[in-house]
């Protein structure tokens, strides 16, 4: 078989290289609105340059806030006064849907019968990441693949064997146990992926369901570097990354001017959403941000100094004993001496307003979720093109079932 030749490292003209230019210098021409975060910044700089918009977001209630956060396109539509460039948030965000058809879909997903130990979003998800790969061609990788949920709806599908690649042994017996007792040609192997001269099986189509940052990156460079026929991935968590600044995996990203420049801390934007988040969940998340802001106010005012100290994730014991008792485990993990007499209700309550500027604040923040992360994805799909892969980005679901809904598919000659 004859492959096509590897893109020119300078190549311009690709459909993918201006969707991320474009991206890339939006991004660079907004930075001011999306790199200050307002939960440690109380008064990002916009705040003051933008006075119109600042009053427009402190006059919306709660759920508007909370219709915002969930339909960003509305948003771009409502501040495009003020922020002119919001206008292109919806070109810059359309992608191509991959989804097929409802019937196709159903068709790729396991029965709830066969499903076992296996939560009904990730059931719903891994047939429909399937049922957008059809026709599947090769055997199978499943890249950080867990108890092979998605291994075992692959083979399900395509009657193709699959191995997957898992790091935890306790998953490992798990997902065998699984594969022998519904009869599938699965085998799980106890495996670190990020191991350097990690062995691939030959020519296979490496798949991946929502591996993290570093994982899936490696599975792009191993995959590209190896020459494998097809690589399908749905990446997450972009942040999980040994760097403290993101590099860009493509030539043409790296080399472009201006360069964006991504801190782990920034990375981190691009997936802070809650939209499937069970209820509960999103309650304590918001308990947990008050009372965050609520001792963000009082360690300033003991310390004299307005600048923001982070903590370390908290106990969850803690959400349930009381604003006091988490204030006290934060100073002492501060070793932030507290004063005999602290008004502990007065800084519960500067906490709760906090929270609610914070979220009027960060509309504006979340706005630059979705690009960030195409941002992101299209670097991937240039490094894709550049190793000789023909690439399609898209979506291969609803974001209701999750808004990591994006799909890298990369098939080589």
């Amino acid at each position: 078989m004859t492959l096509p030749p590897q893109r020119s490292l300078h190549d311009t003209d690709t459909a993918v290289y201006q969707r991320w230019r474009q991206i890339n210098d939006w991004l660079t021409d907004h930075r001011g609105f999306w790199q200050p975060a307002p939960f440690m910044e109380p008064q990002p700089g916009w705040v003051g340059q933008n006075p119109d918009l600042a009053r427009w977001l402190g006059q919306l209630g709660g759920e508007d806030c909370e219709h915002f956060e969930n339909n960003p396109g509305e948003l771009a539509s409502h501040v495009q006064q003020w922020l002119p460039g919001a206008a292109d948030y919806g070109r810059l965000t359309t992608v191509t849907d991959l989804r097929p058809a409802p019937a196709t879909v159903a068709a790729a997903t396991l029965a709830e019968r066969d499903a076992t130990d296996m939560p009904g979003r990730k059931r719903l998800q891994a047939g429909a990441l399937c049922a957008a790969l059809s026709p599947l061609q090769h055997p199978l990788l499943d890249w950080c693949c867990g108890k092979g949920h998605l291994s075992r709806t692959l083979f399900r599908h395509s009657g193709l064997a699959v191995t997957g690649f898992e790091w935890n042994p306790t998953l490992v017996e798990d997902g065998n146990r699984l594969a022998r007792h519904f009869g599938d040609a699965v085998t799980i192997r106890q495996q670190d992926v990020l191991q350097q001269d990690l062995c691939w099986p030959d020519q296979v189509h490496g798949t991946a369901l929502h591996a993290c940052g570093d994982l899936h990156r490696k599975l792009i460079r191993d995959g590209a570097r190896q020459g494998q026929p097809r690589l399908s991935f749905s990446p997450c968590c972009y942040h999980l990354t040994e760097q403290d600044d993101y590099q860009p995996l493509s030539a043409r990203a790296g080399s472009a001017h201006p360069a964006l420049g991504l801190s782990r801390h920034e990375l981190r934007l691009a997936v802070q959403e809650t939209v499937t988040a069970p209820l509960r969940v999103r309650e304590q998340t918001e308990r947990a941000r008050q009372w965050r802001l609520g001792f963000d106010g009082l360690q300033r005012a003991i310390r004299g100094e307005d600048s923001y100290l982070p903590l370390p994730p908290h106990p969850s014991r803690l959400l349930h004993e009381g604003f006091e008792a988490f204030a006290r485990w934060a100073a002492a993990r501060k070793v932030l001496a507290l004063p005999a007499q602290v008004d502990w209700s007065h800084w519960e309550g500067f906490g709760a307003a906090r929270l609610r500027q914070v979220r009027r604040y960060e509309l504006i923040r979340h706005l630059f979720r979705r690009p960030l992360e195409l941002w992101l994805v299209f670097d991937y799909a240039l490094y894709l093109e550049e190793a000789g892969y023909q690439v399609r980005v898209g979506a291969f679901c609803e974001r209701s079932l999750t808004p990591r809904n994006l799909l890298v598919d990369a098939v080589r000659g």
